[in-house]
């Protein structure tokens, strides 16, 4: 994704004093590691990362307190204290770091620095999702009150495929020793690298000056940083963010759905709503079974797999009226048509009726979890096929954005190898 002009300012990662755990200090790296926040299934996947270890990152990401200001205020002294205890220190020197993830079938490499922030209309960094203002606030008092970026955000560009500049500098850096190496439970295997030659950086610096990216995970926090910044009466460390920036004509990313948690909404009376609207058949299990009708389906149109109930129940060929009277017309063709907005446009707020808030839909990357939870609240999910990056891409170039929440691009960072204080920049 290259800007359309040569004096167009582009990309500016800069380098940053990274706080690392120090590896005597802790049991292992990958037990204090955590996906990033949204990704961690609560609250059975919170425990378990706690009972990894006492310093594991999730007491930073997801403090556990009676209110929202006891948890950041808890998050603030967690960290000041593991810092004075040496669990956690600064690099000696501001660097930008290589990051590789990974497992038998995938390899991703890309730069961890500290980003110029830029609203959307600069076409710089471009989003394609909405996000929930009330998620936002809770993050921006997270960071506010530690001072601190904790998990980077996943951004994409298209390099030219030529091996020169910032590619040219994570080869050659990915050959010699790295900082830290360690294997998380889900098979990944992580490795860091500090870049600290000036000339590198240049050849880095040069480079990304002339692409934009595309937000691939992270909006809310990417949208907090742009609601900190706007708080600094004077430039400083809020006008940059923490990021890692992925090359996906080298390395490209997966592309996988978010599925719904209906909390309030038993499925037999989800499925009464769709009489007439819908077309609805129980399609056999087991999930990946289930899940391949669904891929079927969805290549022919829209398509959900509900279920909560013990079995599945594919929904496709939705009523041309409903859509009609209920989608928006000011939007692109390939927005109209998204499974997230028939989804949140015709099934949410026309047929079931369910409130846009935290307490009636729950958001959950993890499919068998999504399964597992409605089945024990007695609840519905909402199974979905991914959209195609190419969509994604091209709806974002247009300054289109998304459903919130409506996609999952990975291999996402694990949360915990690298922060950023912003008192150290």
């Amino acid at each position: 994704m290259n800007t359309s002009g040569p004096d167009e300012q582009g990309l500016r990662l800069i380098p940053f004093r990274g706080l690392r755990y120090v590896p005597e200090r802790v049991g292992s790296l990958a037990a204090v590691t955590s996906p990033p926040y949204d990704v961690v299934v609560r609250p059975d996947g919170l425990h378990h990362l706690e009972s990894a270890d006492p310093h594991n990152i999730v007491r930073l990401i997801l403090p556990q307190a009676d209110t929202a200001g006891d948890r950041h205020r808890q998050a603030a002294r967690t960290l000041e204290r593991w810092l004075a205890e040496g669990v956690i220190a600064p690099d000696p020197e501001p660097a930008l770091y290589v990051y590789e993830q990974r497992n038998d079938e995938i390899l991703q490499r890309g730069l961890i620095g500290a980003l110029a922030l830029s609203p959307a209309a600069d076409g710089i960094v471009l989003p394609h999702e909405d996000v929930m203002d009330d998620v936002v606030a809770d993050r921006a008092e997270l960071m506010r009150t530690m001072q601190a970026h904790l998990e980077p955000l996943l951004l994409t560009y298209r390099g030219d495929g030529s091996p020169t500049g910032a590619a040219a500098v994570i080869e050659r850096t990915a050959e010699r020793p790295p900082l830290l190496s360690t294997t998380t439970e889900d098979g990944f295997h992580h490795r860091l690298w500090a870049v600290t030659d000036p000339a590198e950086r240049g050849e880095i610096e040069t480079d990304l000056a002339h692409h934009q990216a595309l937000i691939a995970d992270g909006h809310h926090r990417w949208a907090t940083y742009l609601r900190l910044q706007r708080e600094q009466t004077a430039p400083g460390p809020w006008d940059f963010g923490l990021v890692l920036l992925v090359d996906t004509t080298r390395h490209p990313l997966q592309v996988r759905a978010i599925h719904r948690l209906l909390r309030g909404l038993p499925v037999a009376r989800a499925l009464e709503g769709l009489a007439g609207l819908f077309r609805v058949r129980t399609v056999e299990g087991p999930l990946p079974r289930a899940l391949d009708a669904l891929a079927g389906a969805a290549a022919e149109g829209n398509a959900f797999l509900l279920t909560g109930d013990g079995r599945f129940h594919l929904v496709d060929r939705p009523d041309p009226a409903l859509l009609a009277r209920t989608i928006r017309t000011d939007r692109p063709e390939a927005w109209r048509t998204l499974d997230a907005t028939v989804l949140h446009s015709a099934l949410l707020d026309e047929v079931w009726r369910i409130p846009d808030g935290p307490e009636h839909i729950g958001y959950i990357h993890d499919t068998g979890a999504a399964v597992e939870q409605a089945e024990r609240l007695g609840a519905t999910a909402v199974l979905m096929h991914p959209a195609r990056e190419e969509v994604v891409r091209d709806l974002a170039r247009q300054g289109v954005t998304m459903p919130r929440k409506s996609t999952s691009f990975g291999p996402k960072p694990a949360t915990g190898l690298v922060m950023r204080s912003l008192t150290l920049d």
